[in-house]
């Protein structure tokens, strides 16, 4: 969701900086502020009247891949995190499911808007891919919506390769990429 490249300073400081970590209960109000602010572009974080203890024991549920819900694949759903600011969040799909094939992909990422232009979308994408090289996936499926520039730079910087750009419904295209996780490991 980064609008422009960051600096070369900038990559530096998300990379050293920036960790993706599992939810934990302190993470509530950050996370529905950030939320709040993502509808208002059109984008979903968080599962709508859900308690937060819910959020959680899904995020944990996926994490262990037990009980999942139909349509649903292991995951990590991850905060991101630099000193003590959620700059962020990260979803690390395991396996594709027909829908996730088509239009979701193994990683999804949003930065909040206060935080981006910093380089940390890059290095939020960078961590997950080195979390799908640890369980053995060797290409990732990551898409972004047609208008969105930086997201599709963040990709592309990541070594994507755009296979496609597909109709998700409703006048949305999205973009298809794969990038050889291995590279990231």
């Amino acid at each position: 969701m980064d609008g422009a490249r960051a600096s070369g300073e900038d990559l530096v400081s998300a990379r050293c900086t920036l960790i993706l970590r599992p939810l934990t209960a302190a993470d509530e109000v950050p996370m529905r502020r950030m939320q709040a602010e993502l509808a208002a572009e059109g984008f979903d974080l968080l599962p709508e009247g859900h308690t937060w203890a819910e959020v959680m024991g899904r995020a944990e549920r996926e994490a262990s891949g037990v009980d999942l819900e139909p349509g649903r694949v292991r995951a990590d759903f991850l905060v991101a995190e630099v000193g003590r600011d959620v700059v962020g969040r990260a979803s690390v799909r395991y396996a594709l499911t027909d829908w996730l094939h088509h239009y979701g992909g193994h990683i999804g990422y949003a930065v909040a808007p206060a935080h981006r232009l910093k380089g940390y979308a890059g290095e939020m994408l960078r961590q997950s891919l080195q979390r799908l090289a640890a369980a053995g996936v060797d290409r990732a499926l990551v898409t972004c919506d047609e208008g969105n520039v930086g997201s599709a730079r963040v990709i592309e910087g990541a070594g994507g390769v755009l296979e496609n750009v597909v109709d998700v419904g409703g006048g949305l295209m999205r973009r298809r990429y794969w990038i050889d996780v291995f590279t990231h490991a």
